[in-house]
């Protein structure tokens, strides 16, 4: 007697008719027709079974703080930066916990069961560092949470990021962060992700920068990034976030950095909807579109993921946390909507993000953890056309949410009723 049984679902590779087993929390077959009974049975109905969604690139510790201490009427990067400082002194843990916590709804809600937070260490009191770590205890069993010690300000610009980075590790939190292009000169950026990296080699831990957040052409720490990771050994282990710069560069300067990106196992993670909102700003017309050369990323071999970054924050006012709206967006931006690019869109928001992540037992085969989210479309292309309702979302084998069909009843001629169940939208 299984736990759980799942029948007649389709998979984001193409695979049709598909039949789960889950014992407890792990996936034991995979296969169409299972010939078994379960506790529990859910029939797909020949809906979209999917791994879990995973948002690369996020800043929880200010989610949903839109409008504290007011809005951002540039809609800059510097102004969000100089708003969240702004609101620091009055940050409690407990607020940023309520909101932290509520994000977490919101994430399961839409099937994002990993995600990768960046957490302000540039305040002295590490409140936002203590909020998440008992926030990542609280969510366990739903999401896995990483957290990052990012110095918002500098790890050399502020004078007491260095010993606020070292607390934050002790304290439990996983990856290593930086911002070098914050730092005052191109030279302290370079030191710092020297620095960073050997921190992050030491400790046996994972790097995740900012990266050449800019529309400088002239930016190279993504780079020196790569430079430090093929040095210390951390192949794998390192991201670079943004990497906005990459579309203002020279094309013979990428053709030399991207085979040096895939040389240092580096993955790249870009933010659609935050990067070609803040990009740009200085341009006129004709004014770039602020996002980092993903397709041609993928094409060199690189693992390129998408993150959220924000949502209702000093930096941008909109979101709901659904890492369809960020593929949907990326996928227009990217102008990658062959079918074979529209796949990769998706697997930026699910594969690639686990493997960025380094998350273990991710994906819907034999022995993987039974996560699992069951979309009302048919297939991944389909899912990114309709931003569709998660119908079930799994976690370890448990449903954890549900929601009802989306359903519109049309009423075209007086006194007759007329329903289109059509594609999953009616």
């Amino acid at each position: 007697m299984l736990d759980l049984l799942v029948r007649n679902v389709n998979l984001p590779d193409g695979r049709q008719g598909i039949d789960i087993a889950i014992e407890k929390d792990r996936i034991i077959e995979i296969s169409p027709g299972i010939s078994a009974q379960a506790i529990t049975e859910i029939d797909g109905a020949g809906y979209l079974a999917s791994p879990p969604f995973v948002d690369s690139h996020f800043h929880m510790d200010s989610a949903l703080s839109l409008g504290q201490p007011r809005l951002n009427e540039s809609g800059t990067l510097l102004e969000g930066i100089s708003l969240w400082g702004e609101l620091k002194p009055d940050l409690t843990t407990e607020a940023i916990k309520k909101r932290a916590l509520e994000l977490c709804r919101w994430s399961i809600a839409r099937g994002t069961l990993a995600i990768r937070s960046h957490v302000d260490i540039c305040d002295d009191r590490l409140l936002a560092v203590d909020a998440l770590l008992d926030v990542r205890e609280i969510m366990k069993p739903y999401i896995d949470l990483q957290l990052v010690a990012f110095p918002q300000n500098g790890y050399l610009r502020y004078q007491r990021s260095a010993e606020n980075l070292r607390r934050a590790l002790d304290k439990g939190v996983d990856v290593v962060g930086g911002i070098p292009h914050f730092e005052r000169t191109m030279a302290e950026g370079s030191e710092s992700i020297q620095l960073l990296c050997e921190i992050a080699a030491d400790r046996g831990l994972r790097v995740d920068m900012h990266c050449d957040e800019s529309d400088d052409p002239m930016s190279r720490h993504i780079e020196m990034l790569a430079s430090q990771t093929v040095r210390l050994g951390l192949g794998g282990r390192v991201s670079g976030s943004h990497l906005t710069s990459m579309h203002s560069m020279d094309n013979y300067y990428v053709s030399k950095l991207l085979p040096l990106m895939n040389e240092a196992s580096i993955h790249a993670i870009a933010n659609p909807l935050i990067n070609i909102t803040l990009q740009g700003r200085s341009d006129s017309y004709p004014k770039r579109r602020g996002m980092t050369r993903v397709p041609e990323l993928m094409a060199a071999g690189i693992n390129v993921a998408f993150g959220h970054d924000c949502v209702m924050d000093p930096w941008y006012s909109l979101g709901t946390h659904d890492m369809l709206d960020v593929a949907y967006m990326g996928l227009h931006v990217a102008q990658m909507t062959g079918l074979q690019q529209m796949q990769q869109a998706y697997q930026a928001v699910t594969d690639n993000g686990a493997k960025a992540l380094g998350l273990e037992g991710y994906g819907l085969e034999k022995g993987c953890y039974a996560d699992l989210v069951i979309l009302q479309a048919t297939s991944a292309i389909e899912a990114l056309q309709l931003r569709p309702e998660r119908l079930f979302v799994i976690r370890r084998g448990r449903v954890i949410a549900k929601s009802v069909p989306s359903q519109c009843q049309l009423m075209l001629e007086e006194g007759k009723e007329e329903v289109n169940f059509s594609r999953g939208l009616f």
